[in-house]
């Protein structure tokens, strides 16, 4: 709900004085004005003189680093920046973490949420990066999103990070399937981008209204020559050339089966999707009796849902396998944040299927009497039959 800026601002300067302060970074413009500089990240460090709070700041070129000493120095650098018309706020403490977003109407958007606290490192390891693409990110200024629908999409892109080699070069074209506002796809660009990757995005969703919104954010972003929309579904929407690397995050129920299906069809060479919602097995296992002895799995209402959701991911993930895929489902990002924290992340090999494969995959859909919407559309995608 927007809160008055000023008042928002006052919060966020007690927790840049705060001692307990770990890192704060503000980013992006207000609308019809321009900070005087692109980006500043805060963060205390121990000097020989002392503690001191660092600021760092770029002008998009050169950056600049200071050291102010607690107490008057660094109110007046805090309130400093502070009156820069910055879009974007982001500050953790030891304690709290909380996100500010400057509306276009001059209000403050802001969550707050405890600051999750990892466990201890290794002696002699340094703590991991919190962010693969920081939350401060100018993009966020543009693209918006919930503080939890941004540690959704950074999740996604360490896993992307996992299932990419490190020895990646030039082109890769890549498709979003069922993007929505393009949280991920704009996030994805950023990162892949950086990696030094000549990239090729287009973003499918099925609403009109959505291709122009994010087509705007594209050229807004100036981005427009690489990051591209269509409007249509994720079965059909052209999408030519055929793309290497397949994404999709919470894909409704069988639209997640879409998005798999046209993956084969494509021969990507990757897949990431998370599913969402698994209501299609679930049908099917309410409308006829378990086989035995499993009518405890099924019984109970709530257990049955649950069930099908495992049921529908493992046989998804077996069908990729037989289609020349090596599979696997993870977790991605901490059930906290959201209960569809399950990913689908697959490497096509271009391995025929084993007889052992296939059999383990049909004696598994025989047992259960379901018919997996996945395995319908490869069928009629004439890919080879599972016997």
């Amino acid at each position: 709900m927007p809160e008055p800026l000023d008042a928002a601002l006052t919060e966020v300067r007690t927790l840049l004085l705060d001692p307990t302060l770990t890192r704060a970074v503000a980013a992006g413009r207000r609308r019809g004005r321009r900070p005087t500089v692109a980006r500043a990240e805060l963060r205390p460090v121990t000097l020989k003189a002392g503690p001191r709070l660092q600021i760092a700041t770029s002008d998009g070129v050169r950056p600049y680093t200071r050291n102010v000493a607690p107490g008057a120095e660094s109110a007046a650098a805090v309130d400093e920046l502070l009156a820069e018309p910055f879009g974007n706020w982001h500050v953790e403490t030891a304690d709290a973490t909380l996100q500010l977003r400057v509306t276009k109407s001059g209000e403050a958007q802001v969550h707050r949420a405890a600051t999750a606290r990892p466990a201890a490192a290794p002696a002699g390891h340094d703590r991991a990066k919190e962010y693969l693409l920081d939350p401060g990110d100018e993009i966020f200024a543009e693209i918006g999103g919930s503080a939890a629908k941004r540690r959704q999409v950074d999740a996604f892109l360490r896993a992307l990070a996992a299932t990419l080699p490190d020895e990646l070069t030039g082109s890769l074209r890549v498709v979003d399937l069922g993007c929505g506002n393009a949280y991920l796809t704009f996030a994805a660009y950023r990162y892949l981008s950086r990696r030094g990757l000549d990239v090729e995005l287009i973003g499918v969703d099925v609403r009109e209204d959505q291709r122009r919104r994010n087509t705007e954010l594209a050229q807004r972003l100036g981005w427009a020559d690489k990051v591209s929309f269509v409007a249509g579904t994720i079965a059909d929407a052209v999408v030519d050339p055929a793309p290497d690397l397949v994404l999709a995050l919470h894909a409704c129920d069988t639209a997640t089966d879409e998005a798999l299906a046209r993956a084969v069809r494509w021969e990507a060479r990757w897949v990431l999707a998370a599913p969402c919602c698994h209501h299609d097995l679930a049908k099917q296992l309410r409308a006829q009796p378990a086989p035995a002895p499993y009518d405890l799995l099924t019984r109970q209402g709530i257990l049955r849902e649950r069930f099908a959701d495992v049921l529908t991911d493992a046989l998804r993930a077996g069908l990729l396998r037989v289609h020349g895929y090596r599979a696997e489902v993870v977790e991605f990002v901490d059930s906290q944040h959201t209960p569809r924290n399950l990913l689908i992340r697959a490497r096509r090999t271009g391995t025929e299927a084993t007889g052992a494969q296939r059999a383990e995959y049909r004696e598994l859909v025989d047992q259960w009497r379901v018919t997996p919407r996945l395995e319908t559309l490869l069928a009629t995608a004439d890919q080879p039959p599972v016997d």
